[in-house]
């Protein structure tokens, strides 16, 4: 299983969330009505999913550079 693989899918899924959200924002004041509590919702976590995903991006980074490390 590679972290950053699983984690770059998770910065996609996380930005499509974000997305679909701020869409959902934007229609505001048009003819439908929209969610909008839920929508800032679904911003915020998708703001920490990205977030932790990254981490998770950093954390592999830092155990592949410990390994290389201890190659030398």
């Amino acid at each position: 299983m590679d972290p950053i693989a699983t984690a770059r899918y998770g910065l996609m899924a996380a930005s499509r969330r974000f997305e679909t959200a701020a869409v959902e924002v934007s229609r505001m004041g048009g003819d439908q009505p929209v969610d909008v509590e839920g929508a800032m919702v679904e911003m915020i976590q998708s703001k920490h999913a990205f977030t932790a995903n990254l981490s998770v991006i950093g954390f592999a980074q830092d155990m592949w550079d410990s390994l290389l490390e201890t190659q030398k």
